[in-house]
């Protein structure tokens, strides 16, 4: 068996072109789609991944703000900023790029962005609404991942899935949007025992660890015609790899994804897509959704 290699790339620009009409729709409503961003420190990584979602942004008709502070921020001029962007009518998405300094809580931070502009969508108001399957803001790299399931057709249904993650920004909400398809999840961490033995019943498994390569999906943890979907990404030597190995696992497996280009492309798309969703609050036109896979 091959495994499928899921396209994440393919399926983000299908995506990009219907948002791109629905900017459209948005703008003759009087309505200019806006992302501000905000950047805390020097970091690189956080500056390169702001840097791509400003660059998506402008290829959908998105207008984005960029806002950096220095690393020697206090908690009081990030609040500060926040509020001012919660408090502009032309703003409808602010992202607070993570990590911040050690200085900063970042939890805190979070909660002073406005439920409504909150793209990233980790205000414990819209992990509510999760909880409840009101899923207007959901965090983004989860939502890409269910599009991906969606549009290669995958049963989700009375499907066994494993998560290798229970962080706010993955697991948890993956748990609630697996569950909200009728799936019989189960969540796993580092206090785990025999993580082999309850991977290996996975119909669907989802790995997001991120810590190689103390920690690898291997083929014998992997149930034959299982769907794997990677979302960590770990630099080794001058190569980005995810948490499975995946050479090995493409034998076994019936889909997976690649790293790069399988969940990381749909992690930016989804919050543009939070940004016009966010957007049409002020005009309500009628949105450009997903074509059914």
């Amino acid at each position: 068996m091959t495994a499928i290699v899921m396209d994440g790339r393919a399926l983000a620009r299908e995506i990009e072109e219907r948002m791109k009409l629905e900017a459209g729709v948005l703008k003759d409503a009087g309505v200019e789609p806006t992302l501000a961003t905000i950047l805390v420190g020097d970091d690189p990584a956080s500056a390169v991944y702001v840097s791509m979602k400003h660059r998506a942004a402008r290829r959908v008709g998105i207008v984005s703000q960029s806002h950096t502070l220095p690393a020697s921020a206090t908690t009081e001029e990030v609040s500060s900023l926040i509020q001012r962007l919660n408090s502009d009518p032309k703003v409808d998405g602010i992202l607070l790029q993570l990590p911040l300094p050690p200085q900063i809580d970042e939890r805190e931070m979070i909660e002073r962005i406005s439920p409504e502009k909150d793209v990233d969508g980790l205000t414990s108001a819209n992990s509510g609404k999760l909880f409840y399957g009101n899923s207007g803001l959901v965090p983004c790299t989860p939502r890409g991942v269910m599009e991906l399931l969606h549009k290669y057709a995958i049963k989700v249904a009375s499907s066994n899935v494993v998560v290798i993650n229970r962080s706010a920004l993955v697991g948890m909400p993956l748990y609630h949007l697996f569950l909200a398809e009728d799936a019989t999840v189960t969540n796993c961490h580092s206090k785990s025992r025999d993580l082999k033995t309850l991977t290996i019943g996975a119909d669907i498994l989802v790995t997001a660890v991120g810590r190689r390569p103390d920690f690898v999906v291997t083929s014998d943890m992997v149930k034959a015609g299982a769907v794997v979907i990677d979302v960590a990404m770990n630099r080794v030597g001058e190569k980005l790899v995810g948490d499975v190995d995946f050479e090995e696992v493409s034998k076994k497996a019936s889909y997976i994804t690649p790293v790069p280009g399988g969940v990381g492309p749909m992690t930016v798309t989804m919050l543009l897509r939070n940004t016009l969703r966010a957007a049409s609050g002020r005009s309500r036109p009628v949105l450009v959704e997903a074509a059914p896979s």
